[in-house]
């Protein structure tokens, strides 16, 4: 039934269309895992700024707070994961990226930076696969090439 220029009903609102609109798809358990990675990751890095406030430098603020502000993107790739946004992936990814090298370095250190390197790469390397996997791409809305 089309509606006649005379016809004096409103239009739906925004927000009625909004409610109509279908809800944001449900977050996979691989993107749980993905956001657990990178969640993990931001709170080890935003462990380390807030321990670097109280070391004794002469730049101890200043590098404290850049560490906090770098433990932004992994945890804003968290949120973003756990909504199951779009955005969310390339940040996840390129700390993936960046923890394997740090991981390499701190098991080839001695002590107890070891298990940590170890814990480190394996914490990676999952959220690599969880991120590059395939039912992972297509929940996101990532294209993947053909193959």
């Amino acid at each position: 039934m089309s509606q006649s220029p005379h016809d004096p009903s409103p239009e739906p609102s925004a927000a009625a269309a909004e409610a109509a609109a279908p809800a944001a798809a449900a977050p996979t358990p691989r993107i749980l895992a993905a956001a657990a990675v990178a969640g993990l990751e931001g709170l080890a890095v935003a462990a380390w700024g807030v321990t670097m406030f109280f070391t004794d430098s002469d730049n101890a603020v200043l590098a404290g707070l850049t560490v906090l502000v770098m433990a932004a993107l992994p945890l804003a790739a968290a949120y973003g994961l756990r909504k199951v946004r779009r955005w969310s992936r390339g940040p996840a990814l390129i700390m993936q990226l960046l923890a394997l090298p740090i991981a390499w370095t701190m098991l080839h250190s001695s002590g107890a930076v070891v298990a940590g390197g170890a814990f480190l790469g394996a914490l990676a390397l999952a959220g690599l696969v969880c991120l590059v996997h395939p039912s992972t791409t297509d929940a996101l809305g990532a294209r993947r090439s053909a193959t």
